[in-house]
């Protein structure tokens, strides 16, 4: 009969796993943010800031916490060696994708706010979310998952 022990993930995997961790609490964070204050937490926001947040349709709100929610619960199975990680993080890149698929198909953001502004971090999200898809799936091969 074969036995199967997972093995010890190194240092810097618990280091990685960790950092996701706390991404993903940055993440739900900035949804509570979004959820609760709206533009109204920038002492900077104009009425197209306000109007812009008006007119977002409700069904975003739960695309966006699908999006940090799965990640957040993602990164916390990646941090206790779940094989859970990798699916949940497909379903926040899934969430991400038709998060921000919207926001720059739908609504003229880039042209009022400018590419730089609308797409950096946007475009970081997107790549930490593969990231995080890639490293669980690196550890469920490595033997650190199960």
């Amino acid at each position: 009969m074969a036995t199967y022990l997972r093995q010890k993930p190194a240092a810097w995997f618990m280091v990685v796993a960790v950092l996701l961790v706390l991404w993903g609490l940055a993440g739900c964070a900035s949804f509570y943010v979004h959820v609760a204050y709206g533009p109204d937490i920038d002492p900077n926001a104009t009425d197209w800031d306000r109007a812009y947040f008006a007119a977002l349709p409700a069904w975003l709100n739960i695309v966006y916490a699908a999006a940090v929610g799965a990640g957040l619960l993602g990164s916390i199975a990646l941090l206790l060696r779940s094989k859970l990680a990798q699916p949940l993080y497909v379903i926040s890149l899934i969430a991400v994708v038709i998060q921000f698929g919207y926001i720059f198909l739908a609504t003229d953001l880039a042209a009022h706010k400018g590419a730089a502004t609308a797409y950096s971090f946007p475009a970081l999200i997107f790549v930490i979310a593969v990231f995080q898809i890639w490293f669980a799936g690196y550890a469920r091969r490595r033997g650190r998952l199960s």
